[in-house]
């Protein structure tokens, strides 16, 4: 109470001086209709003002929340797509629509754990056996293609990046329809080598590369990236390197892909071989 006391006193011309202020400004603004309005236009700016940016500042704090409704809408509208397309006759279907013929599962998951910078590199997923997630199951980022799940937990999943040196996958130039394999050379997390491309073929730079749908785990048709630069060298192939589409530095929420017809793929690959 003594502090208080003291405050008050110490401070005791500013009270009084902003005391003094507000009774003015009443004064002013109640004295003639003019000076109300003004008065009361700028409280009102004031007031608008402030509002405006807590509004900011609430939608800036949901945006996790946002984020994850509509990643989960788009899984949503992806997997119902999928089932229309399950249920139409295969009359109506072209020979070269696989999206037809293959079959695919969707879930949304979030990067709980990633690395861009080893030799071998993996992230971590939220989901896991309990969520239906399985080994062999395809992860793409909304821009592009980001790597396949090697490991499932109860509740967690461990995927192989495309930028790992293990990785392999089957891709071709959209323009011309050739195909090769795409690996990760361990340099440039924002680049891959695309392989064993003719040199007799004409390739441009900004050509789009894609997953071929040869592997049953990729569904075709996904985008992987674009030629960002290519040379001729001894041999029969061009060296070609891939600018990829996918960020991996901003991995946040990916779409995992099932292949409900893999099984069966995979036991007639192995009566084959």
């Amino acid at each position: 109470m003594r502090n208080l006391l003291n405050f008050l006193i110490r401070f005791n011309n500013l009270f009084v001086f902003l005391l003094l202020e507000g009774i003015t400004l009443y004064l002013l603004a109640s004295g003639n209709t003019y000076q109300n309005t003004m008065v009361l236009n700028r409280f009102r700016g004031i007031t608008y003002g402030v509002e405006e940016r807590f509004t900011r500042m609430r939608n800036y704090l949901n945006l996790m929340e946002m984020n994850q409704k509509l990643a989960a809408e788009n899984i949503a509208l992806k997997s119902w797509i999928e089932n229309i397309n399950r249920h139409e006759s295969k009359a109506f279907s072209s020979v070269s629509d696989t999206l037809f013929r293959q079959h695919y599962t969707h879930t949304s998951a979030e990067v709980v754990g990633n690395s861009v910078n080893r030799q071998k590199n993996y992230f971590m997923l939220s989901k896991g056996r309990s969520q239906g997630l399985m080994r062999d199951m395809a992860v793409v980022a909304p821009d592009g293609v980001a790597g396949v799940v090697v490991g499932v937990s109860e509740n967690y999943a461990v995927a192989m990046s495309v930028l790992n040196l293990d990785f392999r996958l089957s891709t071709r130039i959209k323009s011309s329809g050739y195909f090769g394999s795409l690996t990760w050379d361990g340099r440039d997390y924002r680049h891959a080598l695309l392989n064993e491309i003719p040199q007799h073929i004409p390739i441009n730079v900004g050509d789009t590369v894609e997953t071929t749908g040869f592997s049953s785990i990729f569904p075709e048709g996904l985008v992987v990236g674009t030629i960002g630069s290519f040379e001729k060298r001894g041999g029969d192939f061009y060296r070609i390197v891939v600018e990829l589409q996918t960020d991996f530095k901003r991995l946040h929420f990916v779409d995992v892909i099932g292949n409900l017809q893999k099984d069966e793929r995979t036991e007639l690959e192995k009566t084959i071989k």
